[in-house]
C-alpha cells in the first residue's frame, strides 16, 4: 500500500467530512464512519510520524506541548473599528461617507460577535498561522490552538494565498455547560479568549470554540471580488463558515435584492430609511440568538470606494459599529501598577486618565491579572472603555483604540514591587510569596480589624501603616499586646485616639466565634462560610484545628456548599504553622474561638424561601453587613448581585446600578424604613408566641 497515497486519501475524506458537520451542518457518514477513517489515520501516523501534515484532520485533538505564542508582524493593517451609539449616528456617517465618495453607495449590515479577532492565514490554500489582533500591526501565533477548531478549514477549496479575518467565539448553550465547572468566569467571550490562550492545545480542544469569518484580503490585489458580498460568497465558496445574518442597505430595497442575488447569498434587502427599525429589531431579537452578540457592524460594500477611503491611524473609513450600550466611560490608560494583596495575590491596576463614571470621578481601574490583560491585549496609552462592576469596583471592560506610541501588551513584571521576591503562578494569578511582605502584613491587618470583620472601625488603614512603619504591630495578635502610648509622640496622635483604639480592642474581644473565624483570612472562609462551618458542626477552633491535623477532608465535603477542592485549602491553612501560632495568640488575648450557646431560639423565620441583595448606605446599618445579618438570622439567603432569582433588594442612599437592574428585573425594591417595619412586625409575632407559650404554662400550672 501506498502510505503517503493513503494518508492523503484519508486526509481529504476527513476534512471534507468535517467542513459538511461542522460548517455546512450536513454530515455526509455516520460519526462511526467518520471514527474508523479517523482511527486508521490516526494509526499511519503514530507508526509513521514523517507523513504527518501540521494540517492534519488528527491535529483537530491538539498537543500536550506548551506555546509561548510569538509576536509575528500581520500582512494587513487589523484596526479596530470607529464607534456608534445611536442609529442616526450610523445614518450621518453613512451620508458622510457617500458624500466622500461622490456617488452613490450600498452598506452591508453585520452583526458584531462578542468573542476574539483572529487572523487566518493561509498559502496556496493551506493553512500556516493564526495571529491575535495584536496592536494592529503585530499579533500573538496561537495557531495550535485554532487549528483544533473543527469550523476553521485547514485546506481551502482552491488553492489560493489570503489572510482572513473572522470572529472567535463560545455558543450560549456551550457556555452555560462549561460554566457549572469553571464558574469563575464571567462569561462566553472570556472563556474564549482564555481558551484561544491556553498553554496546551490539547486543553483548547475540549472547548467547542467556533467561528465567524468577515473579511478577505488577497495576496493578489487582481483576485480581490468587487465587493463585500462577493467577498463573503467567495469565502464561503472556500470553506469558510460565513454568518447567515446579513442586510443590504442602498438607495431602495429593490437594488439591495439585486445586489444580494447577483452575490448569490442570503441577505435582506432594505433601504436606507429601514436602517434605524431594522437596528431596533436586531436589538429586541439579540437575546435569541444562539451566541453573543455586542452590536453591528456597517460596511461600504464597494471594494473600490473602500480603497479610495483608506484607512486612518486607528480605523478604516470604510466601516462604523453601532453598540448597543455605550460604555460607562471612555478613558486613556496612562500606566499600570501592581498591587500585592493580604493572601500575596498580585493585582494590576490601570492607572487612568480622570473620567466621569456613576456620579464620581475614576482614576483607577483593576485589570484582575495577566491573562486578563492578554485577552484585551491592553498596553500603555490605549483608549479603553470602562464599567463598575458590582456598583463599586471599576474595571477595564474593552480595549477601543489602541495607542500611536507603539506599546506592546503589558507584561507585569517578574518581581514583588513591594519587596522583590520573584512572583509564583497559582492557577490564574501571580501570588508573592513572602508572608512577610510589607504589604501582605498591612493587608491582613486591615482585614482583621475592617468593619465586616472585628470592627475595630477606629484603627483604619492609616493607622495600620503607621503602627507597622514604628515597629508596634507586626502581626495580628500584636495588635492586642500593642502599647498605643507610644503613639502619643507622633504628629496627629493624641490621648483621645489612643483611648479609641484601646476600646476598640477590648470591644472586639465580644464578637462571636462566627466573626473571628471569618477575620482570620483563611481561603474560602468569609461571613457565609464561618456560619456554614459552625451549622455544618464545627463549633470550636479545636474542632477545625483537629480535623485538619487528621486530614479529614470527609468532615468537610460532608456540609453540601462545601466541595472537595475548599476543603483541603482550609486544611493547609489551618496547618501553617504561622497561622497556629497566630490562633493561639489571639486565644490567649481572650477572643471567642467557640460557640456559645444562649439558649436563645430563632427569630421567625419571616424571611424565609427569599433571595435578598443589598446596596447602599444605611442610617441604622452601618456598616450594612448588619442589615444582611438580620436578614439571614430570619431565613433569607444573601446575594451580592440582582439576577433573575432574587426576590427582594433592600435600598439604601446610592446603589442606583443595583436599583435600575432591580427595575429592569422586577426585582421588588425596599426602602430602610420599610425594612424596619418588617423587622418590628416580626418582632411582634415573636411577642405574641412567648405571650402564647406564657398563657400555655400558666393553664398548664393551673
Amino acid at each position: 500500500m501506498d502510505l503517503q497515497k493513503r494518508v492523503q486519501e484519508l486526509s481529504d475524506e476527513l476534512l471534507k467530512a468535517q467542513k459538511a458537520y461542522y460548517v455546512d451542518g450536513r454530515p455526509l457518514m455516520s460519526d462511526l464512519e467518520y471514527d474508523g477513517l479517523f482511527d486508521e489515520l490516526s494509526a499511519i501516523e503514530r507508526e509513521h510520524p514523517e507523513l504527518r501534515s501540521v494540517n492534519s484532520p488528527t491535529m483537530r485533538v491538539g498537543s500536550d506541548l506548551t506555546s509561548d505564542f510569538p509576536e509575528v508582524e500581520h500582512t494587513i493593517p487589523v484596526l479596530s473599528l470607529d464607534k456608534a451609539y445611536s442609529a442616526s449616528e450610523v445614518v450621518s456617517w453613512m451620508e458622510k461617507t457617500s458624500a466622500m465618495a461622490h456617488g452613490n453607495l450600498s452598506f452591508v449590515e453585520e452583526e458584531k460577535i462578542d468573542g476574539i479577532s483572529i487572523v487566518l492565514y493561509y498559502e496556496e490554500g493551506m493553512f500556516v498561522r493564526a495571529l491575535t489582533r495584536g496592536n494592529g500591526y503585530v499579533g500573538n501565533d496561537v495557531s495550535d490552538n485554532i487549528r483544533t477548531i473543527k469550523t476553521i478549514p485547514l485546506r481551502l477549496s482552491r488553492p489560493v494565498t489570503i489572510a482572513v479575518r473572522g470572529e472567535v467565539y463560545l455558543p450560549k448553550a456551550d457556555f452555560e455547560r462549561l460554566k457549572e465547572t469553571n464558574p469563575e468566569v464571567a462569561n462566553a467571550r472570556n472563556m474564549t479568549a482564555g481558551t484561544v490562550r491556553r498553554q496546551k492545545s490539547s486543553e483548547a480542544a475540549q472547548i467547542p470554540l467556533t467561528i465567524f469569518v468577515y473579511e478577505g484580503f488577497w495576496a493578489d490585489r487582481s483576485q480581490t471580488p468587487d465587493s463585500h458580498l462577493a467577498i463573503l460568497a467567495c469565502l464561503k465558496d472556500l470553506g469558510f463558515r460565513i454568518n447567515p445574518h446579513l442586510a443590504v442597505f442602498s438607495s431602495s430595497a429593490e437594488h439591495s435584492g439585486k445586489l444580494i442575488k447577483e452575490a448569490g447569498l442570503q441577505a435582506r434587502a432594505l433601504a436606507f430609511g429601514d436602517l434605524a427599525s431594522y437596528l431596533e429589531e436586531v436589538t429586541q431579537k439579540r437575546k435569541s440568538l444562539e451566541y453573543e452578540i455586542d452590536g453591528m457592524v456597517t460596511k461600504v460594500n464597494e471594494i473600490a470606494v473602500r480603497d479610495d477611503l483608506g484607512y486612518t491611524e486607528h480605523h478604516p473609513r470604510w466601516a462604523i459599529a453601532y453598540k448597543f450600550e455605550s460604555p460607562q466611560a471612555v478613558t486613556k490608560v496612562l500606566s499600570v501598577t501592581v498591587q500585592v494583596g493580604r493572601t500575596g495575590r498580585i493585582t494590576p491596576v490601570a492607572e487612568l486618565e480622570p473620567v466621569s463614571l456613576a456620579g464620581s470621578t475614576v482614576k483607577r481601574a483593576t485589570l484582575h491579572n495577566q491573562e486578563y490583560i492578554d485577552e484585551l491585549e491592553l498596553a500603555i496609552g490605549d483608549t479603553v472603555s470602562v464599567v463598575k462592576r458590582g456598583d463599586v469596583i471599576p474595571a477595564v471592560e474593552e480595549v477601543l483604540e489602541k495607542n500611536e506610541e507603539g506599546n506592546k501588551t503589558y507584561v507585569i513584571p517578574p518581581l514583588c514591587p513591594t519587596c522583590s521576591t520573584p512572583l509564583v503562578h497559582k492557577g490564574a494569578h501571580l501570588f508573592c510569596p513572602n508572608r512577610d511582605c510589607p504589604d501582605q502584613v498591612k493587608g491582613r491587618l486591615s482585614f482583621f480589624t475592617a468593619r465586616d470583620q472585628m470592627d475595630m472601625d477606629s484603627i483604619g488603614p492609616k493607622a495600620i501603616e503607621k503602627l507597622y512603619d514604628m515597629h508596634l504591630v507586626r502581626d495580628i495578635p500584636d495588635l492586642y499586646t500593642c502599647d498605643y502610648s507610644l503613639l502619643l509622640t507622633e504628629k496627629g496622635y493624641g490621648e483621645k485616639m489612643v483611648k479609641a483604639f484601646r476600646d476598640a480592642v477590648e470591644e472586639s474581644k465580644k464578637r462571636p466565634f462566627a466573626t473571628v473565624l471569618s477575620s482570620l483570612g483563611l481561603p474560602e472562609v468569609g461571613s457565609k462560610g464561618a456560619e456554614i462551618l459552625i451549622k455544618g458542626g464545627f463549633r470550636s477552633i479545636d474542632d477545625l484545628l483537629k480535623a485538619s491535623d487528621e486530614n479529614d477532608v470527609a468532615a468537610f465535603t460532608s456540609i453540601p456548599q462545601i466541595g472537595e477542592q475548599t476543603a483541603h485549602l482550609i486544611i493547609e491553612a489551618l496547618r501553617d504553622e504561622a497561622m497556629r501560632a497566630r490562633i493561639e495568640k489571639l486565644r490567649a488575648a481572650g477572643l471567642q474561638f467557640e460557640v456559645h450557646d444562649d439558649r436563645e431560639e430563632k427569630p421567625d423565620q419571616i424571611f424565609a424561601g427569599q433571595v435578598w441583595a443589598v446596596t447602599g448606605s444605611f442610617e441604622h446599618f452601618n456598616p450594612r453587613s448588619l442589615a444582611l445579618r438580620e436578614l439571614e438570622k430570619r431565613g433569607a439567603r444573601t446575594v451580592s448581585s440582582i439576577t433573575g432569582k432574587t426576590t427582594h433588594l433592600l435600598a439604601g442612599q446610592g446603589g442606583g446600578g443595583k436599583r435600575s437592574t432591580a427595575l429592569s428585573l422586577g426585582v421588588k425594591i425596599v426602602s430602610e424604613d420599610e425594612f424596619l417595619s418588617l423587622l418590628s412586625q416580626g418582632e411582634k409575632k415573636e411577642e405574641k408566641k412567648e405571650e402564647d407559650r406564657g398563657q400555655a404554662q400558666l393553664s398548664f400550672d393551673f
